[in-house]
């Protein structure tokens, strides 16, 4: 049986409307009960996860920024990994030309943003962004740049994807979080590499896994996982990467919590 339960959060976990709803948290807290590990698996900041690990109320551990980030259930960081300064300035002086694009970084505990966006201020209720200037952008400390656009064109950030590939490919992790949202890490970079290390942490591996998640930042830790579970919302993208794996219902119906309590629990 899997010893550990590791899941993505917006579009897996959360509601459409980027909570977690009773009956998912009553699931949490009994997988807790029955000792077993769950481990916050996302693309977002480790501050705005705190305050929803908070207010499920367990001790897990948080794998942040896709995996550049890992915090164990005392809130310390036991794994970092920076994007390098020049895939940081590489990245930016490339995507400030295109006046479409939104460019947002995370550095350390702070998350930064080229030009105010307030429909951005619903996914986070205590955690928000400070404006940057694209011509001095910080390149320390910086766990992930990201892309978004305000028309939600995917098409148009697919080319950003291509054009970041071909400049920095061997030295970044490009992957969509959503349709919507381009992410760019270091190249040593995923949510499955950093579940592996906290498997290893806990004396368990990656056979003692099972993971959810709905985006291209999940795939390699749907992959790796003992059991890696596709949100039937999920991208066709990313239901094509991963042919072979488990597809189930939709975070609007707390598909993941269900699922727990029919083949874990």
């Amino acid at each position: 049986m899997y010893k550990i339960v590791a899941s993505d959060l917006d579009g897996t976990l959360l509601t459409p409307d980027h909570k977690l709803a009773p009956y998912t948290k009553e699931v949490l807290n009994r997988l807790h009960q029955a000792g077993r590990h769950f481990i916050f698996a996302t693309g977002r900041h480790h501050i705005d996860v705190a305050g929803m690990r908070e207010e499920l109320g367990i001790p897990a551990y948080m794998i942040t920024s896709n995996g550049a980030r890992v915090h164990n259930c005392k809130g310390e960081a036991i794994f970092k990994q920076d994007v390098t300064a020049e895939v940081v300035l590489g990245v930016i002086a490339m995507a400030k030309t295109d006046p479409e694009l939104k460019i947002h970084i995370y550095q350390n505990d702070q998350w930064l943003l080229n030009t105010e966006d307030e429909k951005l201020r619903d996914f986070h209720e205590t955690f928000t962004y400070h404006l940057f200037d694209v011509e001095n952008p910080p390149v320390d400390g910086i766990a992930k740049v990201f892309f978004t656009r305000d028309d939600q064109d995917h098409e148009k950030l697919v080319e950003w994807e291509e054009k970041f590939n071909a400049a920095f490919g061997d030295k970044a992790n490009i992957a969509f979080s959503t349709p919507w949202c381009l992410e760019v890490m270091d190249a040593n970079v995923s949510k499955g590499h950093a579940l592996e290390a906290v498997a290893k942490e806990k004396g368990l591996t990656l056979a003692d896994c099972i993971a959810f998640g709905d985006g291209m930042n999940d795939a390699e830790m749907l992959s790796m996982a003992g059991k890696g579970l596709v949100m039937g919302t999920a991208h066709e993208k990313v239901k094509r990467a991963l042919p072979n794996n488990e597809v189930i219902g939709s975070c609007e119906d707390e598909a993941v919590a269900h699922y727990l309590v029919k083949n874990v629990l």
